[in-house]
């Protein structure tokens, strides 16, 4: 058994009288990477803002666990980076004040640089330039890098590849691949199997209507 997982015990999520979700029963364990799915207004990303403690269980059980210590919801966010559509940069920002502004929240994976990982953005040549001048797939391609080259053990994806040409999704699939090991992430998408091919473990939200 993983000394590192995420709970969900009988889980359900409602709107006024309207259920979401409900009785979801599932172990999110180290390296055993799971994808959400579910059409538009399915609940993916309901759930997912449950998993990550920033949207409250309507009924069930949400632990988390890492090294075999147990974490409650509100001592957790230093476990996690998100990339989402919903989550917006500074745009005020150069890409060189992103990279230092996230740093000082939450470290990077060792042996990384700012330097390094802009080079890991191909963005080289806009590390000056101001964030709100960047195109919607650069944009992303920084999410995704805040993401997945930040020093946490949980790693939450919605819709990754949203804006990103098919070259970009290479990348994707290859920043994934290299910084996937002893972590656990969790991927919510629309059946775009390019954002999930890296996953073992599946969980379709309308299995729980």
């Amino acid at each position: 058994m993983s000394a590192t997982q995420i709970s969900l015990q009988n889980v359900g999520k409602r709107f006024n009288h309207e259920w979401i979700f409900r009785g979801i029963d599932h172990t999110f364990s180290q390296n055993e990477h799971t994808v959400i799915l579910g059409s538009n207004g399915s609940g993916k990303s309901t759930l997912l803002q449950v998993i990550l403690g920033s949207s409250v269980l309507s009924e069930g059980e949400l632990n988390y666990t890492m090294n075999g210590r147990s974490y409650a919801v509100e001592n957790s966010l230093g476990l996690f980076s998100l990339a989402t559509p919903y989550l917006e940069l500074i745009e005020e920002f150069t890409l060189t004040e992103m990279l230092e502004f996230h740093q000082k929240m939450k470290p990077f994976r060792d042996g990384l640089t700012i330097d390094s990982i802009i080079e890991t953005l191909y963005l080289v040549e806009a590390r000056n330039k101001n964030i709100r001048y960047f195109s919607s797939g650069m944009k992303q391609r920084v999410k995704l890098g805040l993401a997945l080259l930040s020093d946490t053990p949980f790693v939450l994806l919605d819709e990754p590849t949203s804006n990103l040409d098919a070259q970009a999704i290479e990348w994707y699939k290859q920043l994934v691949d290299d910084n996937k090991q002893d972590r656990i992430i969790i991927v919510c998408s629309n059946d775009q199997k390019d954002e999930f091919s890296f996953c073992t473990s599946k969980l379709n939200v309308s299995d729980y209507k």
